[in-house]
């Protein structure tokens, strides 16, 4: 989550830029705007640690043979580091990072002009006209709904609840109201 958070924070031009990220230092010296990810980046280090901390675990329970458990010292230090380590972790990047975030105008865009959102149609005029639809959206540079209202029949109303992401993301199909 933290690696896809600063994928989506990554900008302001030339990256995703889907979210904003709370700035919590200085930018970069060399490209003003820019927001470091510095919290999402500090728990994907905790988390490298913990992984490392796992291996140490599980080597020391490899190595206690019978119940004499002559590793538990390591053991027991390396599993509480961890609990440790992601509690604050946790807090922090919910605190410094997830309490900040916010979307930004880019994602809307990108669902509009993308080419996914056909899948929405094909309830309505079917998978191959939908399909159709898509490819030609692909071809002419223009937007799924832009070739809708021209190549279908369905209503503004259909059209919009069709192409609507939100409604994607509930469970049943969309139905043209006749």
């Amino acid at each position: 989550i933290a690696n896809d958070i600063s994928w989506l924070g990554s900008g302001p031009r030339a990256g995703l830029g889907e979210l904003a990220l709370p700035e919590v230092q200085p930018g970069s010296s060399i490209m003003p705007g820019k927001v470091n990810p510095v919290v999402p980046e500090a728990l994907i280090q905790v988390c490298a640690q913990v992984v490392g901390n796992d291996a140490t675990v599980t080597l020391a329970g490899h190595r206690s043979f019978f119940e004499l458990n002559t590793m538990m010292p390591v053991a027991g230090y390396n599993l509480l580091q961890s609990i440790e380590l992601l509690a604050a972790a946790a807090r922090n990047f919910a605190e410094r990072c997830v309490d900040g975030l916010r979307a930004t105008e880019r994602g809307p865009e990108l669902v509009e002009k993308g080419l996914a959102i056909a899948t929405g149609l094909a309830p309505l005029i079917g998978y191959d006209a939908a399909a159709e639809v898509a490819k030609e959206a692909a071809s002419s540079g223009r937007t799924i709904r832009e070739v809708a209202q021209e190549r279908t029949k369905l209503s503004d109303e259909d059209l919009q609840r069709a192409l609507d992401p939100t409604s994607m993301t509930e469970p049943g199909l969309q139905r043209r109201e006749d």
